[in-house]
């Protein structure tokens, strides 16, 4: 290695000189904030469907994946299922769960802080009555959502705290679950 190449500087897995170019991007153009995700699914056969992410749009260009991301879902058989795969349900706790680690261990490591372990537990309730229509007074989706966060990190106990504080206020999935997010579903040709 020649003395004006450097090792990039990791901390929790980020490297901290592309972490800092990309504040700096997003602070003289702001456009480059702006990503479109996209995803498709086919229905595989009873509760089994298969989605398929083939690229995103972000940072001002599209990017395509090295290969396409596979996500199957599928019902457990006391819900009519094959469980080929995890749930629709469960599969959004673990998009919640990934996305309040990557948020937690990303605002740690701007910070400085060297975080060792994060693991979460995650419970969602379903009242089915609300997806039969059987009780239009029963919501369809989670009656409600606790997630535990345990982490491992050189801070202090009130750090963590904070850490975990700021994990839920700037997660995308969790802004997602707690505030009403525009959708629109049609039918398409």
């Amino acid at each position: 290695m020649t003395q004006n190449q450097q090792t990039p500087q990791t901390l929790n897995g980020f490297d901290l000189d592309a972490m800092r170019g990309t504040l700096d991007a997003i602070s003289s153009e702001p456009l480059v904030a702006k990503f479109q995700f996209r995803a498709t699914n086919s229905w595989l056969g009873g509760g089994h469907n298969r989605t398929t992410v083939t690229d995103f749009d972000g940072a001002c260009q599209k990017h395509v994946h090295e290969k396409p991301h596979v996500l199957d879902n599928d019902e457990p058989p006391v819900l009519l299922g094959t469980d080929k795969a995890a749930n629709p349900a469960v599969v959004a706790l673990h998009a919640l769960a990934g996305c309040l680690c990557s948020a937690l261990v990303l605002h740690a490591a701007a910070r400085g802080i060297e975080v060792r372990s994060v693991e979460s537990t995650l419970e969602g309730d379903i009242d089915l009555q609300g997806l039969l229509g059987m009780d239009p007074s029963v919501r369809n989706g989670f009656e409600g959502v606790r997630v535990g966060i345990k982490v491992d990190a050189d801070a202090s106990s009130e750090l963590i705290d904070e850490l975990v504080e700021i994990a839920a206020a700037r997660s995308p999935l969790y802004d997602i679950i707690v505030n009403p997010t525009p959708l629109a579903v049609r039918r398409i040709y």
